[in-house]
């Protein structure tokens, strides 16, 4: 029978173990290790591991494919990446083979470069979290932390197969979002560089026609005039302070903690986009909050890590205090109300959740709400925004082709 040597670790993830046994294939090798409660990393024979050179911990020398790589690290790469290792996990392939194929595959090169760093990594002893957390940029404390919780129970594909689904319902809501405000953006900028080509082009081609007629222009055409001669004069400068102004609320607002939650409590006072914006995080928060309790990390820890990746530091404040309250033993419907932050609803159907015993249910339900909440309002916004900036163009291009057409009347009527 061939000898196959193997490197495991047990069900809580941390001892590493390693050694040899004969099989008659490496499936075999791997029903066995399981049968004992031990997470497989890597099956060799020992055969391959005299002809390739492959340490016992060794990875493959799977060819790299040629094909066109991006640089970044995109949602997509990585909702790809969670799908294929729950497959490849579930189908009984090792933590280590599954790594390798899927570094095979990847279209982004600094993603592929990660994933040798990790297959380094767990060759020398790492664990798959441990390996994940050495790179903070590309998976968050919410990979980091449901990768251990899966490696402690021995579940690790059933735990990625939540996160895949979790990314993929992220994606496809992004995708929405995005998709719905894309038209009034280009009707906003097509609107912008219309009204930009008739004041610095056409209004001035009018104003020197009316130069060589002795006559006074009507006060629309003049302020027409005034403002087309205002903006060719001072058009850098223009572009200069919008861009200085970008600069500095990018600088001052958005980058600094003070400037950031005062723009942030600014935004949820808006009127009729307040509590769309609202909806946004409360939206997050619940998704996040769902796929951690329903992979079995307790709630202190959950509301940790939902309060390092909301991405809002108003919302950050609040999920801290909710932690604290949790923490000294309230439950998790009580803060939640204190906070003033959360409609009724949810603070009802968290403590039904509470109750019954269906947190990680309810927190679904509520993710589901608002995401159709805020397709919902998206939907709306767009269908009023078309028709409100066909009038705001035609209003102001009307007045632009009254001011210049004025004269030409006037002047009919003298030439009459």
């Amino acid at each position: 029978m061939p000898k196959f040597f193997y490197v495991a670790r047990d069900n809580a993830g941390k001892k590493r173990i390693s050694g040899s046994e004969e099989a008659s294939t490496s499936d075999e090798i791997i029903a066995r290790l399981q049968s004992r409660d031990l997470i497989v990393i890597n099956v060799v024979a020992e055969s391959e591991l005299s002809k390739s050179n492959l340490r016992l911990e060794g990875t493959s020398s799977l060819p790299r494919r040629r094909r066109r790589m991006h640089s970044r690290v995109s949602g997509q790469d990585l909702m790809l990446f969670c799908r294929q290792l729950t497959t490849l996990l579930s189908a009984g392939v090792t933590i280590l083979k599954s790594l390798e194929i899927i570094a095979n595959q990847v279209s982004s090169r600094k993603f592929y470069n990660i994933l040798m760093k990790m297959i380094k990594e767990m060759e020398a002893g790492a664990s798959l979290h441990e390996a994940m957390s050495k790179h903070p940029k590309v998976f968050s404390d919410l990979w980091v932390n449901l990768v251990e919780s899966g490696e402690a129970s021995g579940n690790l594909a059933i735990v990625l197969n939540r996160l895949a689904s979790y990314l993929e319902r992220n994606e496809a809501f992004k995708k929405k979002i995005i998709s719905a405000i894309i038209y009034p953006v280009i009707l906003m900028i097509a609107g912008t560089g219309a009204l930009l080509f008739l004041t610095i082009k056409i209004v001035p081609t009018f104003a020197e026609i009316f130069k060589g007629f002795n006559i006074t222009l009507p006060l629309l055409t003049r302020m027409l005039i005034a403002v087309s001669a205002f903006i060719r004069k001072f058009f850098l400068v223009i572009i200069a302070i919008a861009i200085l102004i970008a600069y500095l609320f990018r600088r001052y607002i958005l980058q600094t903690r003070v400037g950031r939650v005062k723009f942030e409590n600014f935004k949820f006072k808006l009127p009729v986009f307040g509590e769309f914006f609202r909806a946004l995080v409360v939206e997050r928060f619940s998704s996040e909050m769902s796929t951690l309790v329903e992979s079995g990390v307790p709630i202190l820890y959950s509301l940790e890590i939902t309060e390092g990746s909301v991405n809002n530091l108003v919302m950050a404040g609040i999920i801290r205090q909710i932690k604290e309250d949790v923490r000294g033993g309230k439950s998790l419907s009580y803060p939640l109300e204190k906070s003033g932050f959360f409609e009724p609803m949810v603070v009802q159907m968290v403590s039904i959740g509470e109750e019954i015993g269906e947190l990680a249910e309810m927190f679904k339900k509520i993710n589901s709400f608002y995401q159709e909440y805020v397709e919902t309002f998206l939907t709306r916004f767009t269908a009023m925004f078309e028709p409100l900036m066909l009038l705001f163009m035609g209003a102001v291009i009307g007045l632009m082709v009254i001011g210049m057409f004025l004269p030409i009347f006037k002047i009919a009527q003298f030439a009459g």
